[in-house]
């Protein structure tokens, strides 16, 4: 897999939940904004790519004022909203960040009854499910299986398979929360039903570690390559991310930043650097370089999306 993808504009679509999030400051006072793993990484993708990609959010929201809000935001970083559903009476979820001395940050999170768990459920759901094999890219992680339950789980496995068979690439980031599962049983059926649809795994080695409890980065990446998932990264977090594609080995070092604010969002923005590097033609070893260089600037500020004016050029 030399390319991602084989021209020059592609449509990418990213599948999940973006929250309402607050972020705690040490006085106790609560600033207000929004995030979500894959609604972060469609952020970065989409100021990184510009207009040299389509770049569409595939959520569910209702039609109260911070779903306005999120689209009205959303919009003005140039993603595409033609295939957010608004539902009548709901309301997005809602997390507070609370961060420690070192940076590291602990969730609260309040989203049982968040719209999207009915995503691809309602009727509305059904053009969305049949145009997502029209996209070059598809986009989702751990967190989006967990929140469209079994009924939107299975149809967003159909639609996958679909897109495939005309040509598409599908991403996905491991990004396991055990709070948001049953039991670890299963979320390790739901991880295993998609896995023989991705063509790129970006996964966090710890997550890795908890679900699967693999022992290290070598038992990940020969277990992700012999399911034939072309491409596989794993993020380390400060240290080195290692790197398999077109049957080559890659190890890239992480950038060293003096002092982490916040690590909201340090995977997401990985991602999005990666592959909106890949969708220009360069190497996995260049795109991992990316990931890491932003993700460095990433973690230096609060909250989940840094200012645009201080994105890397």
């Amino acid at each position: 897999m030399s390319e991602l993808v084989s021209h020059s504009h592609p449509r990418v679509a990213l599948i999940g939940e973006c929250m309402i999030e607050l972020q705690q400051h040490a006085n106790g006072t609560l600033k207000q904004s929004f995030g979500g793993d894959t609604l972060n990484t469609a952020v970065y993708l989409s100021r990184l790519l510009g207009s040299a990609s389509q770049v569409d959010y595939v959520t569910a929201l209702g039609d109260d004022s911070f779903s306005d809000a999120m689209c009205a935001i959303w919009a003005d970083e140039g993603i595409g909203l033609s295939r957010v559903q608004r539902l009548p009476g709901r309301l997005p979820g809602l997390y507070c960040i609370q961060t420690d001395a070192n940076g590291e940050r602990r969730f609260l999170y309040w989203r049982n009854e968040a719209a999207v768990r009915e995503c691809f459920t309602t009727p509305s759901a059904e053009p969305i499910l049949n145009a997502l094999p029209e996209y070059d890219v598809l986009y989702f992680s751990g967190i989006t299986l967990a929140v469209l339950g079994e009924v939107g789980r299975a149809r967003l496995l159909s639609s996958l398979g679909d897109a495939r068979d005309r040509g598409a690439r599908v991403v996905f980031d491991n990004n396991y929360r055990p709070r948001l599962w049953r039991n670890v049983d299963q979320a390790r059926q739901a991880y295993r039903a998609v896995m023989h649809e991705v063509d790129v795994a970006l996964l966090t080695e710890d997550d890795e570690q908890a679900l699967f409890g693999c022992t290290d980065s070598e038992q990940i990446m020969t277990t992700y390559r012999d399911l034939g998932i072309a491409e596989v990264v794993i993020k380390r977090g400060a240290q080195s991310c290692l790197v398999c594609a077109d049957n080559r080995r890659y190890e890239v070092p992480a950038q060293p930043v003096q002092k982490v604010i916040d690590t909201t969002a340090a995977g997401d923005s990985f991602s999005a650097a990666y592959l909106a590097r890949r969708l220009r033609g360069s190497s996995p070893e260049e795109a991992a370089e990316a990931g890491h260089r932003l993700a460095s600037l990433v973690i230096q500020h609060p909250g989940a999306l840094i200012p645009r004016s201080v994105m890397p050029v």
